[in-house]
């Protein structure tokens, strides 16, 4: 007997628990998008499985609605696989151990992948349904969103007729996703030369900060630990002759760095200790709502070689010049974050210093107004940039006949409106806007909680009335 048997929707909890059985994590994702295309072929249905296992498959409009527009039903194939320590399940080579108390679901010790797997599962009922009236279908079922929208971003949009897209991919039911954040990842490096010498060395510290996502909590005030560091060495060098030996901080582009350090050549000590408490008590004062916790400290290091005085001055100066943070808001959606920029990584080679920014706007010019700062930024100092993994944003639409037509079958169907949001981050919407004209889409999704986690659990009544909301709107299209 099937774990989720008698749960409704019956087809799409059938279909989830096939999905389960089959490995399916970032980068692996062959076997499930095989079975995507046998089932397709057993429906007689068109399907296209290209290279990297994108699968698309199209449906026919029922009676009546043969000729009408197509619509694009979206979602990804491939997700987080993440266990408890004491889980041995191998999720590269076994299905999920599937559970349910009849209100939720959820795997034992793993990720479950309803991020994104309860997307496929509605798609794939709908498409074997032969009751439910629609228009004719275009199913898109990506490869590797969670390392990157990587499957988007190949896929040949030429093959798509449709031009309004319903996007399965939110954890919030009634919360309507109508833009989001494009980004790309901006490179800056400095050339450094190093003295012919060694000399003692200190140690200066910023930490204590919050941090984290440079989309989701970029407007929340929080120190970069870097920016902090750049703001110390400039104070340092206007008291003191200093040497620089290295800079780092940050792990992540896409997180804003919550601790960095710089190892320096200082003459004077006394100086060193001042600036230190003093910044250490302005930063305080500074983020005190946002992050209590700051501190600025040093301590001895040994010798060390360090950098002359002109590779030093251009990387405090870099330091303090560069951006960061939020840049501009929204004039449309009130609190939305339109353009901002994250210095994420900040690391010391040999004979270079490497700055890594995650830039992001919901509207291309501005993002690329960005980039060209931080290259006429960098190139004035001697340094060079390079761009990498760019991904369009997805506009907010003053007029969007699809975002009318589901929100009035919402009221119908809640008796309230959705709440209409965007998000300061990157989604496949923002991939497929770049590639289809005239797009319009909506992201929507039923609850989920802890998604990512071995705590993750998708809720089965909002499950039920999230794919009748995509029933009705697929209806009255």
């Amino acid at each position: 007997m099937a774990v989720l048997e008698g749960l409704k929707p019956e087809k799409v909890f059938e279909y989830f628990e096939k999905i389960c059985a089959i490995p399916h994590g970032s980068g692996n994702t062959k076997e499930i998008s095989d079975m995507l295309c046998s089932f397709a072929k057993e429906r007689g249905l068109w399907y296209y499985q290209d290279e990297v296992n994108n699968v698309i498959i199209k449906k026919d409009g029922c009676l009546g609605k043969e000729n009408s527009a197509p619509v694009i039903l979206q979602g990804h194939m491939d997700m987080v696989c993440e266990k408890a320590p004491d889980c041995t399940l191998n999720m590269e080579k076994e299905g999920l151990n599937l559970k349910t108390d009849g209100e939720i679901v959820f795997a034992e010790g793993t990720t479950l992948g309803a991020d994104n797997g309860i997307a496929l599962a509605m798609i794939m009922a709908i498409l074997d349904a032969d009751d439910i009236p629609h228009p004719p279908i275009e199913a898109v079922i990506t490869v590797d969103e969670e390392i990157g929208l990587i499957g988007a971003g190949e896929i040949d949009a030429s093959l798509l007729k449709g031009k309004r897209m319903i996007n399965i991919d939110s954890e919030e039911e009634g919360v309507f996703t109508v833009s989001c954040a494009g980004g790309i990842r901006a490179k800056c490096t400095f050339p450094i030369k190093r003295e012919d010498r060694k000399a003692k060395s200190y140690i200066i510290e910023v930490g204590g900060l919050i941090g984290g996502h440079s989309g989701a909590e970029i407007d929340k005030g929080r120190a970069n630990s870097s920016i902090l560091l750049g703001r110390v060495l400039k104070t340092l060098s206007e008291e003191t002759e200093v040497s620089l030996i290295s800079v780092e901080g940050g792990l992540k582009d896409n997180a804003i760095p919550r601790f960095s350090v710089a190892k320096v050549c200082a003459l004077d000590e006394a100086v060193l200790s001042s600036v230190c408490k003093r910044m250490d008590k302005i930063f305080k004062n500074e983020y005190a709502a946002s992050d209590g916790e700051v501190f600025v400290s040093y301590k001895n290091g040994e010798d060390e070689i360090p950098m002359d005085s002109e590779s030093t001055n251009r990387i405090i100066n870099s330091l303090c010049i560069f951006p960061n943070g939020v840049m501009e808001m929204s004039h449309q959606i009130e609190g939305l974050v339109q353009t901002s920029l994250n210095l994420g990584i900040l690391a010391t080679e040999e004979d270079k210093v490497v700055a890594d920014f995650g830039v992001r706007s919901s509207i291309d010019s501005q993002k690329e107004m960005l980039c060209q700062r931080l290259s006429a930024i960098t190139e004035s100092l001697g340094g060079e940039m390079e761009l990498s993994g760019n991904y369009p944003g997805w506009e907010y639409r003053i007029d969007s006949p699809l975002r009318d037509l589901m929100t009035e079958v919402f009221k119908d169907q809640y008796g309230k409106y959705p709440k209409i949001e965007a998000i300061h981050a990157g989604l496949e919407c923002g991939v497929f806007a770049g590639k289809i004209d005239d797009f319009e889409a909506i992201s929507i999704g039923p609850d989920m909680k802890d998604i990512h986690t071995f705590s993750e659990r998708l809720y089965i009544k909002s499950t039920e009335r999230t794919y009748n909301l995509i029933l009705e709107t697929l209806k009255r299209m």
